[in-house]
C-alpha cells in the first residue's frame, strides 16, 4: 500500500525550506565556505553577499539595512530584546507582556520574576484579544519594555500594534514586538510604525532554520546578548552565512505580500468554513478577532485532539495541538486557558496553518478526511471554563 500524499498544514510551526532558498544557499555550504571575517577575496566576497542579504530581509521589514541584527532566530532576538532593555536602564526593573506569549517570552519573564524584576501579564478577553486601557494603566515610571507579539501562533489574532506603538511612544516606554507570525503574511514598514524592537525568524517563511533577526531602531543602544566583533559588535559570533543567503532568498519571494495574504485567507476560509459546515457544534476560537489569513484553531468537541492529530497524520494531514515549542507535555494550551476556554473544548481543539505552497485540494483533502474521522455527537457534558495559567519552567 503506497503512503498517502502528505497535505503539510502546520506552516506556523514551521514552512518548507522554499527551492530557492535551498539553491541560494549550496554555494555556500561548498564553493564560497571563506569567513566573512578574513580579509581574503574570498572573504570578502561573503561579506558583500552579506551585505546584499541584510538589504533584501530589510526590504520585507521595512527598515534600514543598519538596523537589522542577524542573530540565530526569534527566541535569541527576544531574549536579547528583553535583557537588552533592562540592561539600558538598570534602574527600571518591571516589565509588561500579556498571558498568551510564546513560551521564549513567558519562560524568560517568569526567570527575571526570580532576580527581582516585576512583570505585569495583562490578560485577553475571550476573542483572544488585548484591553488597551490596561496596558495603559499598567504603564508605571520603572517600565523598561512593553514585550508583546504582534500575532499569535495558536490563534492568529492580531494586536493592535500601531496603536500600542502610539501608546508606548507617547509614555516614553520602548516596545519590543515578537514578529515571528506576521513575517511574511502582512505588509511591514517597521520604519514608520515606531516599534523599536522587533524580532523574527526565517523558518516561518520558507527560509531555513537557525537564523532570524532583530530590528533595533537606528539610536537605541541595545546591548548585545552575545559579545564580538561580527553584527557591527551587536552580535558575536562567526556568521551563518548560509542562513543568512537563504534567509535572503526566502524574502526576495515575498515581494507581493498582499497577493500572498489573499491566498492564504482564501485557503483559510474555506478550511474554516468547510470545517462549520460538517460540524456545526465545533468552535472557531478568536474567530470575532482580527486574525493572520492563514490560522484557524478549532474545538471540535466530539474527539480529542491529540487522538484526531494521529489520525489524520496516518492519512499523511499534518496539523498541529498548539504552540510547537511547548508541545508533548500535558498543560492544555495557556493560550486557550487564558480566553477562558473550558478544559475539554480545548482538548479537542486542533490548530491548521496553510502556507504558499498549499492549494484548495490540501483544504478538501482535509475536510473529507474530518467527515470520516471526527464524530457528528454533541458533547457530553457543558465544562466550566479552565483556569487560565501561564506556562512555567
Amino acid at each position: 500500500m503506497s503512503e498517502p500524499r502528505t497535505v503539510y498544514l502546520d506552516n506556523n510551526a514551521t514552512t518548507p525550506l522554499a527551492p530557492e532558498a535551498l539553491t541560494a544557499m549550496l554555494p555556500y555550504l561548498s564553493t564560497d565556505f571563506a569567513n566573512p571575517s578574513s580579509a581574503s577575496r574570498a572573504g570578502t566576497a561573503v561579506k558583500e553577499a552579506i551585505a546584499g542579504a541584510r538589504a533584501d530581509v530589510a526590504a520585507l521589514l521595512g527598515c534600514r539595512t543598519s538596523e537589522l541584527v542577524f542573530t540565530s532566530g526569534a527566541t535569541e532576538s527576544n531574549h536579547m530584546a528583553m535583557l537588552g532593555a533592562l540592561a539600558m536602564a538598570p534602574e527600571k526593573r518591571h516589565l509588561i507582556t500579556s498571558t498568551v506569549e510564546h513560551p521564549s517570552v513567558l519562560l524568560l519573564c517568569r526567570h527575571l520574576e526570580q532576580t527581582g524584576v516585576e512583570v505585569t501579564y495583562l490578560p485577553v478577553d475571550a476573542s483572544g484579544q488585548l484591553n488597551l486601557a490596561e496596558l495603559r494603566a499598567a504603564i508605571r515610571p520603572d517600565t523598561a519594555l512593553i514585550s508583546l507579539m504582534w500575532a499569535n501562533n495558536e490563534t492568529g489574532v492580531v494586536f493592535p500594534i500601531p496603536d500600542i506603538a502610539e501608546m508606548a511612544r507617547a509614555a516614553g516606554v520602548p516596545l519590543h514586538v515578537d514578529g515571528t507570525q506576521v513575517l511574511g503574511k502582512m505588509p511591514l514598514d517597521l520604519a514608520s510604525i515606531g516599534v523599536l524592537l522587533f524580532s523574527c525568524s526565517a523558518h516561518k517563511v520558507h527560509g531555513p532554520k537557525g537564523i532570524g533577526a532583530l530590528y533595533i531602531q537606528k539610536g537605541l543602544g541595545l546591548p548585545p546578548l552575545i559579545y564580538g566583533h561580527q553584527e557591527r559588535g551587536r552580535r558575536g559570533g562567526t556568521e551563518n552565512v548560509p542562513g543568512i543567503i537563504g534567509f535572503a532568498a526566502a524574502a526576495r519571494l515575498m515581494a507581493d505580500i498582499e497577493a500572498e495574504s489573499v491566498h492564504l485567507r482564501v485557503l483559510r476560509d474555506r478550511l474554516e468554513q468547510g470545517v462549520l459546515d460538517c460540524f456545526p457544534t465545533a468552535m472557531v476560537h478568536g474567530q470575532a478577532a482580527e486574525r493572520l489569513p492563514n490560522t484557524v484553531n478549532i474545538a471540535f468537541r466530539s474527539i480529542e485532539a491529540e487522538e484526531l492529530l494521529h489520525r489524520l497524520d496516518q492519512r499523511g494531514i499534518v496539523a498541529a495541538t498548539g504552540a510547537a515549542c511547548a508541545a508533548g507535555g500535558s498543560r492544555p494550551s495557556h493560550v486557550l486557558s487564558a480566553m477562558g476556554i473550558s478544559r475539554d473544548d480545548i482538548l479537542t481543539s486542533l490548530r491548521f496553518s496553510v502556507g504558499r505552497y498549499n492549494s484548495r485540494d490540501d483544504v478538501e483533502q482535509l475536510i473529507r478526511a474530518l467527515i470520516e474521522l471526527v464524530p457528528t455527537a454533541e458533547p457530553a457534558h457543558q465544562a466550566a471554563p479552565a483556569t487560565p495559567h501561564a506556562i512555567h519552567p
